[in-house]
């Protein structure tokens, strides 16, 4: 499975946006991009989603199975 790290700066760089564009697309803060490239693991998961709906993805909890 991807890593949202790795899944959105993909996505912001199959767009050729740069952090601070697609932060200012998204309507987010520029930290906020950039929390979520490094992998941080305190995030606002409300922030994340609005970004990722740029994309027509959301995050939602799954069953540990579903994934393994």
């Amino acid at each position: 499975m991807k890593k949202l790290s790795q899944f959105l700066k993909e996505k912001r760089k199959e767009n050729n946006l740069t952090q601070e564009e697609f932060a200012e697309r998204a309507g987010v803060a520029l930290t906020v991009i950039r929390k979520i490239e490094q992998g941080k693991e305190n995030l606002n998961l409300e922030k994340v989603n609005h970004v990722l709906k740029m994309f027509g993805h959301v995050l939602a909890p799954v069953e540990q199975k579903e994934i393994s």
